[in-house]
């Protein structure tokens, strides 16, 4: 089952924690380290595709794409 956006960064906070701590070996970091890129990746394509999501959403009906300010808007 896929993660999702909030459960990878939950998990990428961990790692980065534990990595931290500098309570693991050279292996542990390693394994951590490795896992925490491929959660990043996956955080980026989830991110990528919402904002694509977004662009399609806010294209006019001539094909104009329209970029708003989402800040304070409800």
């Amino acid at each position: 089952m896929a993660k999702s956006f909030e459960e990878s960064i939950s998990e990428l906070e961990e790692i980065v924690a534990r990595l931290e701590s500098g309570n693991v070996t050279l292996d542990e970091s390693l394994e951590l380290f490795e896992k925490g890129i491929k959660l990043s990746k996956n955080c980026q394509k989830m991110l990528d595709t919402a904002e694509k999501k977004v662009s399609i959403l806010m294209t006019t009906d001539d094909g104009e794409i329209v970029k708003e300010d989402f800040i304070g808007k409800e």
